[in-house]
């Protein structure tokens, strides 16, 4: 998602405009409370913090998991430097060399880079842009288990899709994961990020019957707007797992101190900052899909969560595409930058034709992103396609 970035410095420097829709970078006002509570502290030596986390921040964790039907105790939130450190201390934890880990695609990319770093393979769960990317369905999740299978590691809602679990399929794979002794990676840090009005906000933690098996990564990036903190957290009740990641956290012996207390603030910031950041990302999404659907040849289905959507295009290679959109095209100076397919994929030749868009900026540029994803389009088509 990072490697075209100095063909973008070069666009820039020759003076055109870029909508930049390839990274999750929410730009909505980080709340003030997270800047209230760094500027006052006072201490006269900012000193180490214990290893798993400040208690003011795991607290302030465990009253909000309370509030979503959860109860936790504080020895089973280990707090991280970001929701990227969490996933790979759990997959150091969990997976042995060659262990398998079940992940739907396409995928977030690094999974598969905290995966591989922990010796473990990525087992992709094929979906398609025809279906929604839609994944939980019990014959094509247990065909593919085996006796180096580990874990079943899902994002809900996802990204790269915005597919959301409905509560019966995550009733499912719980009952997988409980009755082939795996582990469930549950990444929910878009959580509250569900546009389909019933209200319910999905967390796998409500299913107590999975106490042992189930392994939550969450952060305040998206939920406050806040990616810059860098703070994160690994939730679970297993004991034996719990040990095992208390032994990476002292490793680097603690997670920065302010980030901990600014953190701990936001987590008291009144409910309406969360309802209306829904609220502008819903806005948002419908702007995108609108936009989509009026350029020929785009697949896209309306994605239900977080704020990412994938689409297929007419075009034969979409980070070939994306290189000419950066090297050769501009509408009045502007052109656009998205996040090709393939690198969301874990079976080779996939996803070349598809690509991932954040909408994560205002509405007028949003409109305006996708006008010249449709112009850009049909201009490649014809130069480097020859389609008419």
């Amino acid at each position: 998602m990072r490697k075209f970035h100095p063909l973008a410095v070069k666009a820039k420097n020759a003076g055109k405009k870029i909508y930049y829709l390839n990274i999750g970078q929410p730009d909505l006002p980080t709340p003030k409370a997270f800047f209230d509570a760094t500027s006052n502290f006072h201490q006269q030596t900012l000193a180490y913090e214990a290893s798993s986390g400040m208690p003011v921040l795991i607290d302030a964790i465990r009253n909000y998991y309370a509030k979503h039907g959860v109860s936790l105790e504080s020895d089973d939130i280990f707090i991280t430097t970001g929701g990227s450190e969490a996933l790979l201390y759990t997959c150091l934890s969990v997976l042995d060399p060659q262990s398998e880990v079940i992940v739907p695609e396409p995928f977030y990319p690094n999974y598969a880079t905290f995966v591989n770093a922990a010796g473990g393979v990525i087992c992709p769960l094929p979906t398609t842009p025809e279906e929604g990317y839609r994944y939980a369905d019990r014959e094509r999740i247990e065909k593919l288990i085996n006796p180096n299978t580990r874990a079943i590691m899902i994002t809900n809602p996802g990204n790269p899709t915005g597919v959301v679990l409905h509560k019966s399929e995550m009733r499912m794979i719980a009952d997988i994961a409980k009755e082939n002794d795996l582990f469930v990676i549950s990444d929910e840090v878009y959580r509250e990020f569900c546009y389909d009005d019933s209200g319910e906000i999905p967390c796998m933690g409500r299913f107590t019957d999975i106490d042992e098996n189930l392994i939550i990564v969450d952060s305040v990036s998206k939920r406050f707007s806040s990616c810059g903190a860098r703070i994160g957290c690994v939730i679970t009740k297993n004991k034996q797992l719990q040990q095992a990641l208390l032994k990476f956290c002292q490793s680097r012996l603690s997670v920065a101190t302010l980030d901990q207390l600014g953190a701990a603030a936001l987590y008291s910031v009144d409910e309406s900052y969360i309802q209306q950041s829904i609220a502008e990302y819903r806005a948002r999404r419908d702007v995108t899909i609108a936009g989509l659907r009026k350029i020929p040849g785009v697949m896209v289905e309306v994605p239900m969560g977080a704020f990412y959507v994938m689409a297929k295009l007419p075009v034969d290679d979409t980070d070939e595409f994306q290189q000419w959109l950066l090297n050769e095209f501009s509408d009045n100076g502007d052109t656009v930058m998205f996040a090709p397919g393939a690198s969301f994929y874990g079976t080779p030749g996939s996803g070349v034709d598809e690509i991932r868009i954040a909408y994560v900026l205002e509405q007028k540029d949003m409109k305006r992103a996708l006008e010249l994803l449709g112009l850009g389009i049909t201009q490649y088509r014809k130069e480097v396609m020859g389609i008419e």
